[in-house]
């Protein structure tokens, strides 16, 4: 089995080490942490190790391991891109977390390296995801539609048909986007909004229907 390492901590970096033992091709062998001392664990029931700092990556690559990023920036989008970007991690080592129950079409759609989709997530046909994009449970993406680099969607969130998601975008739990708009990179789709209109780069929109509130 592969020996894989998570960028992150509990939330989206335990359902990463989940998906992971359900594939049964990777060995989660512990947590690089960048607030939590190395020597403890993480986890409530399976318990991993935290190995190191982000920085520490460099020693686990020599050692053949993979990597899986587990976290996303929420209102430090850009900052946390800027860091995951930086990583001297060759693309080769990051690993592919798609869960058996997810819908991805053979041959109909495109997914990057280091994704990770969670169980019930739904890709239509002729969608792409780009390196490093997170889809978790129940999540659906419209038919021809785009996720940039690091781009999140959270439970439940429906991204409509023909949609340009811009990099490190973050989509909340229940929220939907309608048909033929584009989401500006870096920004920040509350929970439960209805997004009827284009998005410009760093707001943070909430609502139904959705308005910015920040940026």
């Amino acid at each position: 089995m592969k020996k894989l390492i998570i960028f992150g901590g509990k939330g989206i970096g335990m359902i990463a080490a989940s998906i992971a033992r359900d594939l049964g091709t990777y060995e989660v062998i512990g947590f690089l942490n960048d607030q939590i001392e190395p020597g403890e664990m993480i986890g409530e029931f399976t318990k991993f190790p935290v190995l190191g700092r982000s920085e520490d990556c460099s020693k686990f690559v020599e050692k053949n391991c993979y990597f899986f990023i587990g976290y996303v920036g929420m209102k430090k989008e850009k900052s946390v891109f800027e860091k995951i970007t930086a990583l001297p991690i060759p693309n080769d080592r990051w690993a592919d977390l798609v869960h058996p129950t997810a819908i991805a079409p053979k041959d109909f759609c495109k997914i990057g390296r280091g994704c990770m989709i969670a169980p019930l997530a739904q890709l239509s046909p002729d969608t792409k995801i780009s390196d490093h994009c997170i889809l978790l449970g129940n999540s659906f993406i419209g038919h021809n539609s785009f996720l940039d680099i690091f781009a999140h969607v959270a439970t439940n969130g429906v991204v409509g048909g023909t949609v340009h998601v811009g990099k490190a975008v973050h989509i909340g739990s229940n929220a939907t986007l309608r048909e033929k708009i584009t989401i500006g990179d870096f920004s920040l789709i509350g929970s439960g909004s209805v997004v009827l209109n284009d998005v410009p780069e760093g707001a943070i929109v909430v609502g139904n229907p959705a308005r910015i509130i920040s940026k």
